[in-house]
């Protein structure tokens, strides 16, 4: 029995050309084409194990090598299930032969994908808050759109209804696509091939197990938050698919700024103008901080921007809520308007005081002259 002329092709017939003969005597002798005939029978399963081994590459190389019909592991497995080629269905207009493979490998896949649990998305809000606000903490309420589940179904995305038979494959628990004589039968994916419809599709969500939905949250602001920071409401985003896990809602900080304090890390920065004679004769002033006035003592001699430092009086930690400091930068502020009697203390004062104030700029430049 040689495969070769079973099928009427040539030894060095390509892939294609076995394919084509095969199937142009597939719909000639197939068992169901002529019923009762034996011979028709016979000559089929000689033609579906000519099929089998001249199709594989490597079957077809050891044929061709040593003669042998079979694999190592003995007989032909090839076989027809699934096929009928008694009838046309759709004539001209039918799925191909390599369309039916493809169309069943992409139910197939459909079919292992539909009950994959699927992890909800993430969903990323803003909130803007006072420089206070941020500070001190408290509660927000902010709404979010997102997907729940679907109230009418409960996520599932199915209802179940009265039994009744399959109006996609009219009872059957299959359908059938086909080309010329060939029919390929396969399950029903609306019924899971039982014939019978027990569930529909939700009518509320269209199957997609879930609904949007605003709803309002109040969430907790921890003291110390920055500007750019992000606070974590888990189980807030999406709801997931086939009973997957929900995502989160992430809430992105803007801090407004203040129009006296700078943050820098946990502490607090405020420049404090200091009159001339605070700065060179000492005092002790009051300074502003978010807990009220703070007193800070100026010694004598301070220099325009001089720093000092009050401890605890900056920013609570959003990690171990301890407390920065407040960092003074002294600014000296001249008086706008001086009278004759000011004048001539300040004249006196200078004449007092002669050193020029700008002599080691000048030995610093002689130097670099030289």
């Amino acid at each position: 029995m040689d495969f070769y002329v079973i099928l009427g092709v040539e030894r060095g017939a390509s892939l294609a050309d076995v394919k084509r003969a095969y199937k142009r005597l597939a719909r000639k002798f197939h068992p169901d084409i002529n019923p009762g005939d034996r011979m028709a029978e016979a000559q089929f399963r000689q033609i579906a194990e000519a099929y089998e081994t001249l199709s594989d590459e490597e079957r077809r190389q050891r044929y061709d090598t040593t003669g042998a019909l079979t694999d190592a592991a003995g007989g032909s497995a090839f076989g027809f299930d699934g096929f009928d080629f008694t009838i046309s269905v759709n004539g001209n207009n039918a799925s191909t032969f390599g369309d039916l493979f493809a169309d069943v490998l992409h139910q197939r896949e459909a079919r292992r994908a539909q009950g994959t649990p699927e992890r909800g998305v993430d969903l990323h809000q803003s909130v803007s808050l006072a420089f206070e606000e941020s500070i001190r903490g408290g509660q927000r309420t902010v709404t979010v759109t997102r997907q729940d589940y679907c109230a009418t179904c409960q996520g599932v995305g199915q209802l179940h209804v009265t039994p009744a038979p399959c109006a996609h494959c009219h009872g059957t628990g299959a359908v059938r696509s086909a080309r010329g004589h060939m029919v390929f039968s396969k399950p029903c994916l609306h019924c899971g091939g039982t014939g019978q419809q027990r569930q529909t599709r939700c009518a509320a969500c269209g199957g997609e197990q879930s609904q949007m939905r605003a709803e309002s949250l109040t969430i907790n602001v921890p003291p110390g938050l920055a500007d750019g920071a992000r606070i974590r409401i888990p189980a807030k985003g999406n709801v997931g698919r086939n009973g997957g896990e929900t995502g989160d809602l992430y809430i992105d900080v803007t801090v407004q700024p203040h129009p006296l304090f700078e943050r820098d890390g946990d502490d607090l920065h405020v420049t404090v103008p200091v009159a001339v004679h605070e700065a060179a004769l000492g005092a002790k002033i009051e300074v502003p901080s978010l807990d009220g006035p703070a007193r800070v003592r100026i010694p004598p001699g301070t220099q325009t921007g001089q720093r000092f430092r009050v401890r605890e009086r900056g920013v609570p930690s959003a990690r171990d809520g301890r407390r920065g400091d407040l960092v003074v930068e002294v600014q000296l502020v001249l008086p706008k308007m001086l009278d004759e009697r000011s004048k001539e203390l300040l004249r006196e004062f200078g004449r007092i005081n002669a050193e020029d104030v700008r002599q080691g700029l000048i030995e610093h430049q002689g130097h670099q002259g030289h």
